[in-house]
């Protein structure tokens, strides 16, 4: 039988049930107890049509007002249950700032390639150079024709070139950079090009990724002389300020004249070993005077204009600075190789 007795019972019913309840699947089972389709709130409202009609109107308000009541309860006993989880997690979670920190044995450090790359570009950067980066897939155009070196030249067997199709490929030298920036920039320039190149050539001096850095200047009046400062400062600067460096005729399609640069042998301080073959010198980059066809190609005015420009391999500087044999133990991922630096 339906009557407001009832109804009280079913309310103190709730508070029992809601007072006990301790989590999440607690609230569930209460909610649908209560307030499900078949909850009691439910089955209870079904008996309302067979009251007459002033105790069903004033009991269906009752229950409706018990329904509120329940809904209200059950929420706020779940907000208090989130609450109390969260205050646990985060009083788990915290940190004992009192406590000494763990000691750790394995630090990591700069490979050595970043080391010396990073190194070489501060030197420069420490002469007034700025750095310019370009895609490391090329094109044709700038890689090898706005170069100086068209399809038939022998330098592009040289280079053996990784082709993605006939007029894409993955650069072979850091040089394309320097057409790129001189077609967007006025003289006067001084710029260096750090970046990866690829060429097939895989032996312990020689790896098909390695990385390379190009540099040049350009402005009115500069000189063979300007070029040879620059680099022995650079490399006294990297190597010690005792280093003797010398300049030997070469050819390279892009400059004109051009030079080999070697530096006395940092292992028998150009004595004569076994690592420069007894000559007493190792070679370490190439440079030259900027051919005038790459000042056409640009636009600039050959007859105001001149400059420089060389590149150099990381690896070989770092190879040399380290007294290291073979370019392969960069990419090995040896880590008693690499604790020593």
């Amino acid at each position: 039988m339906l009557d407001q007795k009832k109804v009280d019972e079913i309310k103190e019913g709730a508070k029992e049930k809601i007072g006990l309840i301790r989590t999440e699947q607690d609230y569930v089972n209460v909610k649908a107890l209560f307030l499900g389709k078949k909850g009691i709130i439910a089955e209870t409202m079904k008996l309302l049509p067979n009251l007459p009609q002033e105790e069903r109107k004033v009991l269906g308000a009752n229950i409706n007002s018990l329904k509120g009541f329940i809904e209200a309860e059950i929420e706020k006993k779940l907000a208090e249950i989130k609450a109390e989880e969260k205050r646990k997690a985060l009083f788990e979670k915290s940190i004992d700032i009192t406590m000494p920190p763990k000691v750790c044995h394995n630090v990591g450090t700069f490979h050595p390639l970043s080391q010396v790359q990073d190194e070489i570009v501060s030197i420069f950067v420490g002469m007034g150079f700025e750095i310019a980066e370009g895609p490391e897939l090329e094109s044709d155009y700038y890689n090898f024709e706005a170069l100086n070196i068209p399809p038939e030249h022998p330098a592009r067997e040289m280079q053996d070139t990784f082709y993605i199709d006939e007029k894409t490929l993955l650069r072979t030298h850091t040089s394309p950079v320097q057409i790129r920036y001189m077609e967007k920039k006025k003289p006067p320039l001084r710029v260096i090009c750090p970046g990866k190149v690829y060429r097939r050539d895989s032996d312990i001096t020689h790896s098909p990724m390695f990385h390379q850095i190009e540099g040049f200047m350009v402005d009115e009046g500069v000189s063979f002389a300007n070029l040879k400062g620059v680099l022995t400062e650079f490399l006294q600067a990297l190597y010690g300020r005792n280093l003797a460096v010398r300049f030997r005729p070469s050819y390279f399609p892009f400059t004109e004249p051009s030079a080999e640069v070697d530096i006395a042998c940092v292992v028998c301080s150009g004595k004569g070993c076994r690592v420069c073959k007894g000559t007493g010198w190792l070679e370490v980059l190439g440079c030259g005077m900027i051919h005038p066809y790459l000042f056409d190609v640009v636009g600039y005015d050959k007859e105001k204009f001149s400059g420089f420009a060389f590149g150099l391999g990381v690896e070989r500087l770092t190879m040399l600075k380290f007294a290291i044999d073979d370019i392969r133990l960069f990419y090995e991922g040896n880590l008693s190789f690499m604790e020593q630096f």
